[in-house]
């Protein structure tokens, strides 16, 4: 059965080059280990062509659900859906492995996490080249206060999100934003409110078929 699932999917389901498969696997050696669930990346045979699944109507509505309640129930997305649980299921597992959705993540209260402030942070480089802009990158992405990087255009060469519990917490980060190698420029950008903070993007649920 479970060979049988992992063709079909490796059939129906192509979202990349490597396509992500969540399966049972009930034994360990000769032990068996209970429900544990593994991702496995599988590559299309050669010659296989790849395309992702095409949305319809009922794709987009699970997607726009999922998005605004990543914890709602399969037999709520269903409904809302407007078909049965079973195949409600398979699209949602279908949307996983085609690389629509990505994972499903806890929104959280980051004041109650003792986080105060958050600003942004344009930063220029003294060089454009790649391996200082990557390096740059690398270095950024080990800060947890960092919660977003952008290379961009105009401006400046990145758009920072990072997080404070405070002002001198936030004056430490920014002082650390400037002693990175090959920063030549940092402007900071206090957030005074948040009026808007949706995740993702608009999901069109009459777009399709």
């Amino acid at each position: 059965m479970i060979l049988k699932e992992i063709q079909l999917a490796l059939v129906v389901r192509w979202g990349s080059p490597n396509v992500e498969i969540l399966l049972r696997k009930p034994y360990k050696g000769d032990r068996w280990t209970g429900a544990m669930t593994l991702r496995q990346k599988f590559r299309p045979p050669q010659g296989v062509s790849m395309q992702r699944v095409r949305l319809d109507r009922i794709d987009r509505r699970i997607l726009a659900d999922l998005q605004d309640d990543g914890r709602m129930t399969n037999v709520d997305l269903a409904k809302n859906a407007g078909i049965s649980a079973p195949p409600c299921l398979r699209r949602v597992r279908a949307l996983e492995t085609s690389g629509f959705i990505k994972g499903y993540h806890a929104d959280l209260d980051v004041e109650l996490l003792g986080y105060k402030e958050m600003f942004f942070a344009l930063v220029g480089l003294d060089s454009q080249a790649q391996e200082v802009l990557a390096d740059f990158e690398d270095s950024v992405a080990d800060w947890a206060e960092a919660r977003e990087c952008h290379m961009i255009r105009g401006g400046g060469d990145f758009l920072i999100k990072l997080v404070a519990k405070d002002k001198p917490h936030r004056d430490a980060l920014t002082m650390k934003l400037t002693s990175t190698p090959h920063v030549a420029k940092v402007q900071t950008l206090e957030t005074i409110r948040t009026s808007k903070d949706s995740p993702g993007v608009p999901v069109g649920t009459d777009a399709g078929d």
